[in-house]
């Protein structure tokens, strides 16, 4: 039931007690005036966010509304896309990723992906997390190869679960497992940057708490972006998020500001359940 007070809205959700960010982290990412086409449809409107370093931004709304698309501006995924195109200004650290003579393949390395369903290579556990080495030369040795799998294992809070079975196919592993192997994979490489489309939505809720344990702890370490249609997890991971509609950025603050008192009548809709 909506308050009388418009200004305070109840929802059955828990925001984390003390995830709010402190004012004095850097803005890592930075989106102004941002419009993306698929052809000659507009699928993002006018965007300008900027998102902090080192904190969990949560991107909500409705199927279809843009969340999604606007994720992967982030790394130039869309750019595998035949007929889009973007205008407006996206950068990171204050690099317009979208100018000219910029190097897709090293921002793809800054800026990490984890997909809704966990893709892990039809290989072993070991070769997936040390594939991305291989093929960016990041390591020099063998030794040192496996020093960066434990690590980035360990890493993904994975490590004691496969530590004795590197040699087995990654194929083997439970959805929730191959899920954190994916997110070891990502963070093999180092990025500054993971993205995360909806990385539990196929899994069980066990499955779901062990992902979203690891999210609010690789902040300390990495600048995370989520998607999700679940508000609950935008609100137990989150420390800001930003609520899409129909391309549109609606608004977007403070996770615990953003879930009691929103500022736009349409958020208040979607966040209370009497839309979308």
């Amino acid at each position: 039931m909506i308050p009388t007070n418009p200004g305070q809205v109840r929802l059955p959700v828990t925001v984390r007690a003390g995830q709010t960010p402190q004012p004095q982290h850097p803005v890592k990412i930075d989106a102004r005036e941002l419009n993306f086409f698929y052809g000659e449809k507009r699928a993002l409107e006018n965007i300008s966010l900027a998102i902090q370093s080192n904190v969990v931004t949560a991107f909500i709304g409705p199927s279809g509304c843009g969340k999604s698309t606007f994720l992967r501006t982030m790394n130039r995924m869309n750019d595998i896309i035949p007929g889009t195109r973007i205008d407006g200004a996206l950068k990171i650290d204050g690099d317009d990723i979208y100018a000219p003579g910029v190097d897709v393949v090293q921002l793809r390395r800054r800026v990490g992906m984890v997909f809704q369903k966990s893709n892990p290579f039809p290989k072993s556990i070991f070769e997936n997390v040390a594939y991305g080495l291989r093929i960016n030369n990041m390591a020099r040795s063998k030794s040192e190869t496996a020093e960066r799998v434990e690590e980035s294992l360990r890493a993904a809070a994975i490590w004691e679960e496969v530590k004795d079975r590197l040699g087995e196919s990654a194929l083997s592993l439970s959805g929730g497992q191959q899920q954190r192997l994916c997110i070891a994979r990502a963070l093999a490489i180092k990025p500054e940057v993971v993205l995360m489309d909806e990385p539990a939505s196929a899994l069980d809720p066990i499955a779901t708490q062990r992902i979203e344990e690891l999210i609010y702890d690789l902040k300390k370490r990495y600048t995370i972006v989520i998607v999700t249609h679940n508000m609950q997890q935008a609100a137990r991971v989150s420390d800001y998020t930003a609520f899409f509609w129909l391309g549109r950025l609606v608004e977007s603050g403070r996770t615990d500001r953003m879930f009691t008192a929103p500022q736009e009548k349409l958020t208040e809709d979607y966040v209370t359940g009497r839309c979308g």
